[in-house]
């Protein structure tokens, strides 16, 4: 996925973070914050801050009462707000109205979001009671039909649009039908990843677990080294954070 404008930015970054260990900004803010509140997957959290911590980019983690309790511009300091896998419907309930019009304001006015299975729920548009940060515009996510077939778990064939395909780790993850552009498909062809710009924010959207350890795949057959999965969980985040594009179908 190294091509043209893309690959000279994630080359820099690749740079500029594998030179030393990780360290604060020279302003004290992190570029990266990591949402590890109520409903999250502390396994996925691990995965993700495991990714982070071998492409040697600084990040700071904040749980739904600290999310809670910062304001739009406060989450404005930030470049990425990556939210993890977990339960779609406790992380929203964990949070206030406020905070979840604080992050799509600061969406709208250029914080990256990469949303992972759960984080890709919430970045779409939930009937109340339920609370999301509904960075779609309204459209509702659902279910990858897996789901309906009654699988909760797999290892699942993702066609890239510059290929090759991947086989990655699915745990009851979401499918993007009606937002964004289509950077990766499930076998039956519904989005599996998608990106897009929201306002003046960049975000990306995961229904798969690319991020996944070798522990997860027990018992599960893959085609595809966890290696290459975890370098395209890198290649996502890197992307969110330069606000650069991925290939398109």
């Amino acid at each position: 996925m190294l091509r043209n404008p893309i690959a000279a930015a994630l080359l820099i970054v690749a740079v500029l973070t594998a030179c030393g260990p990780k360290s604060p900004s020279k302003s004290g803010i992190e570029p990266v914050l990591l949402f590890t509140g109520a409903g999250t997957s502390r396994n996925d959290v691990t995965a993700i801050e495991t990714i982070l911590d071998g492409s040697r980019l600084a990040y700071t983690t904040i749980n739904s009462s600290q999310l809670n309790g910062l304001t739009e511009s406060q989450l404005s300091r930030y470049r990425l707000l990556i939210v993890p896998g977990g339960n779609f419907v406790e992380m929203g309930n964990s949070l206030t109205a406020n905070a979840t019009a604080n992050v799509r304001n600061a969406v709208n006015g250029g914080l990256s979001y990469l949303g992972i299975c759960a984080g890709g729920f919430m970045a779409g548009h939930f009937p109340a009671p339920y609370k999301s940060f509904n960075l779609s515009a309204g459209v509702k996510f659902r279910f990858y039909s897996a789901e309906a077939a009654g699988v909760r778990k797999a290892a699942v064939r993702i066609t890239t649009a510059e290929g090759p395909a991947l086989d990655q780790y699915w745990e009851d993850g979401p499918q993007f039908t009606g937002w964004g552009q289509v950077a990766g498909k499930y076998p039956d062809g519904a989005p599996a990843i998608v990106e897009g710009p929201v306002g003046d924010g960049w975000v990306i959207l995961s229904g798969v677990h690319p991020e996944a350890p070798a522990s997860w795949r027990r018992g599960i057959a893959f085609n595809t080294p966890v290696s290459s999965d975890n370098a395209y969980a890198q290649k996502l985040i890197l992307t969110a954070l330069n606000r650069a594009t991925l290939a398109h179908f």
